[in-house]
This record gives structure tokens, C-alpha cells and sequence, in this order.
């Protein structure tokens, strides 16, 4: 991919043009960080550049900015622009083209306005980039205040920006994230959930989200988190403080190949002991399990999450807990859990649950992987039915119904057991059922 954006430099060049790498690629290539995509800036306007390349899509060439298709690559190739001012807080109400120098003015960050020519190995740096990427720093161009204003998402993208490269906030450009926290109601739900993805890659979840929290923002998208602090937990079980706290300790201890399902159940699965708690021979949270499932699905779906993503989330909260029965459970009913799709997920949902909590007990996460290892061996996947719907009505001359259905799960755990393993069997069986 790089070799083709090189090529797509050297030819608006051979026809008269400046043409650079920008923004994130060159940041990510100072810090060693092999780029996902190549972006390039130049002093073609988007008809200029049409001409010269013959495949491109134009949904962005209002702002100056054209989408070419090379090689098979996509590539952002956008004209160096000023914009006049942003009055819904998110597009340019217009764009002037100009100089790659004024073009880096008005981008966001520091560190993602840098330039660099492939052709003569040069970085073309305006605005002390360089030099806050030495001190690590996330630090808005010009005035803080007026970079928010002309965007609000950069609130969200100065926090993921700081946590996903371990970096620290310029003093003026945190005071303005905090000033103006509460501007982050304006953006589309959509685009906020797209940052909080992005965010979830950090390997400091932890930071994210205590940031998130210290700047304000995070009562502003999701409240439902700050609700976690000051609850207190039975002694006997986390002595390492508040629901906010466990939360925080197992976020921190999730492993570096959860997904992203897994990460956003570790961060709900307790959201809903603040509206459950109450102090009996101690202090309880009945039910906890089912209304932090509710409550992760009321968030997901105002934050617009797919409806795959939502359900798969909000069922590894709802069952976080399942580890205390599932060694107690028959073989049949054990392996039903065990060849569930998302078991694996769960599986480290159990883990951060256990790695959060003072003093740290793995023995029952231990032994559920243990029986779960055992178990494959036996039985690596849901065997087929024996029986249709069909059958079973036709044996026991019965009409459709929740019957049959339950009639079908409870054959499939004794399949599961091995203990029904022909149709044979499964017939006989079923005469058994009185009905």
C-alpha cells in the first residue's frame, strides 16, 4: 500500500503539484508504528486530481477532499485548505484551498499535522510536532478552546489519542477538554460510539476511562458508569474497595487477545449493583447480574451499537456470575454452556471478574477451564438431533407447542452426556415423556 501512495505522490509531482504524506500515517511511522492507511496532502484541487487518476469517489469533495482507488487501495487525497469557520460544531461551512503550511494550522492535534515527503525522505513540520511527540505530548494547534469549538469529537480523540499512545495532556489542551466536556451532548451518538471502539484498543483501559471520568465527560455518555463510585462491596469479597474500583482492577487485567465483546462486558458487568444494593447479613446485590444486562443494553442501544454486537455483550453480562453453578451443573447441561459460541468470551469475563477483586481467588476460574478442556475432548461440537419436531409430535401425538421445544433441549443434553447416542435410543426415550 505504501509503494502505491508513493506512486500517487510522484505522479501529481510529475504534473506540477506539492503532494505529501499527512496526518496520522507520518505520526504513526515517527513512532514506529506501521500506518493502517497512507493519506496525502496536496496542492491539487479535487478536479485536478480526478483528471489524473480515472478511479475515485467524490462523497467528500465538498471539502476538498477526494477518495482514490489505486491498486486496489483506497487512499484520502485532500487539497491543503483553511476552513471558515464550523457552526454545527463538526464540517467546515466552507473550504479556501492554500498552502500546506496554513493547511497544518488548522488541523486538530500537534501531533497529527505533520507532513512528509516519501520522495525526499524529509518530514515538513510547522507546527512543533516533532517535538511534542518527543515529550509525548497531545496538545491542540493554536487556541484549544477554538479547536473544540470548530469540533466537538475532539474532545473524545484527545483522550483516545492521549491512552493510546501513553501520552500526557499539554496543560491548556486538558483545562479546555474539561472546560468544554459538556459540548460532547452535540455529536451524533454514532460518532461517539465509533471513539469509544477506537478507545477500547488501548492496552490502559483503565486510564481511559478513569480520563474520561476526571475531564467530565464520561456523565455526559454514559452515566451509568459514575453511578459505580462510592458503592460499597461485602468485605469478605473485595477488599479492594467500590464497585468503580473492581471495575477498574478488571478492566486492567484483561488479557491482550480479549475482544472487543468481552471488553465492553468486563466494563458493564457490574453497572447494575448501585440500583441493587442492600445490606442484609451483609451487603448484597441480588439480581445484579440481570439488571447490569439491562442497563448494558439500554446504553448500547442509545449508543447506536450494532444489534449483533449489543446482544452478544449484554448475554456475557447477563451470565458473568455462571462460573458458581457451572461446576455443580451435569455433563449434559455443562457442555450445553461450554460449546456456547461465546463461552470463550465468558470465560475471560470470569477471569477479569476474579483478577479484580481483593484478595484474588483463580481456583474457580481454574477449575470451570479445566472441566471445559476435559469436556472437548469428548465432545467438540452441539451434535445434530436426533429427533425433528415433527417426530416428537407424531410419537407422542401432540400438537405443537413450547413442548416440543423444550422436549428438544432436554434430548440434547442427554447427547451432550452421551448418554443418548442413537435415534434409536432417543425414541425410546421419549416414550417416557407423559404428556
Amino acid at each position: 500500500m505504501r509503494i502505491t501512495a508513493i506512486k500517487i505522490i510522484q505522479l501529481l509531482r510529475d504534473n506540477g503539484f506539492e503532494a505529501y504524506f499527512a496526518g496520522g500515517c507520518v505520526r504513526d511511522m515517527l513512532l514506529e508504528i506501521h500506518p493502517k492507511d497512507f493519506d496525502i496532502a496536496t496542492s491539487a484541487t479535487p478536479d485536478q486530481i480526478q483528471k489524473l487518476i480515472p478511479k475515485t469517489l467524490e462523497f467528500g469533495k465538498s471539502f476538498g477532499v477526494i477518495m482514490a482507488i489505486v491498486d486496489d487501495h483506497h487512499f484520502e487525497i485532500a487539497t491543503f485548505r483553511s476552513d471558515s469557520g464550523y457552526s454545527d460544531g463538526r464540517r467546515p461551512d466552507a473550504v479556501i484551498f492554500t498552502s500546506a503550511k496554513e493547511d497544518a494550522s488548522r488541523r486538530d492535534f500537534t501531533i497529527n499535522a505533520l507532513f512528509y515527503d516519501p520522495i525526499a525522505d524529509k518530514v515538513l513540520d510547522y507546527i512543533d510536532g516533532q517535538k511534542d511527540l518527543d515529550e509525548k505530548m497531545v496538545r491542540f494547534i493554536g487556541d484549544p478552546n477554538q479547536r473544540i469549538l470548530e469540533d466537538h469529537l475532539r474532545i473524545l480523540r484527545a483522550i483516545r489519542f492521549k491512552n493510546t499512545f501513553n501520552f500526557r495532556y499539554h496543560p491548556e489542551t486538558y483545562n479546555a477538554i474539561k472546560k468544554h466536556a459538556a459540548l460532547i451532548t452535540k455529536i451524533s451518538k454514532e460518532r461517539i460510539r465509533d471513539e469509544i471502539i477506537k478507545m477500547m484498543s488501548s492496552q490502559n483501559l483503565r486510564q481511559v476511562f478513569e480520563d474520561l471520568s476526571d475531564t467530565g465527560i464520561l456523565e455526559h455518555i454514559i452515566p451509568e458508569l459514575e453511578k459505580m463510585k462510592g458503592v460499597a462491596q461485602p468485605i469478605e469479597y473485595h477488599q479492594e474497595g467500590d464497585v468503580w474500583e473492581h471495575t477498574m482492577l478488571a478492566l486492567s487485567s484483561l488479557k491482550p487477545t480479549a475482544t472487543l465483546d468481552t471488553k465492553f462486558a468486563v466494563l458493564f458487568h457490574d453497572i447494575g449493583k448501585p440500583e441493587t444494593f442492600k445490606v442484609k447479613e451483609r451487603i448484597r446485590f441480588d439480581g445484579h447480574c440481570e439488571k447490569s444486562a439491562e442497563i448494558a443494553q439500554e446504553i448500547l442501544s442509545r449508543l447506536r451499537f450494532p444489534k449483533k454486537m449489543t446482544e452478544d455483550i449484554t448475554w456475557l453480562v447477563k451470565h458473568h456470575m455462571l462460573s458458581l453453578n457451572i461446576t455443580q451443573m451435569n455433563v449434559g447441561r455443562r457442555r450445553h454452556w461450554f460449546l456456547h459460541e461465546n463461552f470463550l468470551a465468558l470465560a475471560n469475563v470470569f477471569y477479569a471478574d476474579a483478577m479484580g477483586s481483593l484478595p484474588m481467588d483463580l481456583s474457580l476460574y481454574n477449575q470451570v477451564m479445566e472441566l471445559y478442556r476435559h469436556d472437548l475432548e469428548h465432545v467438540s461440537k452441539m451434535p445434530d438431533p436426533l429427533l425433528t419436531g415433527e417426530e416428537i409430535m407424531k410419537e407422542l401425538k401432540i400438537k405443537p407447542g413450547e413442548k416440543i421445544g423444550e422436549i428438544l433441549d432436554e434430548l440434547r443434553l442427554f447427547q451432550l452426556a452421551k448418554k443418548i447416542k442413537t435415534k434409536i435410543q432417543a425414541i425410546e426415550w421419549l416414550k417416557k415423556f407423559k404428556v
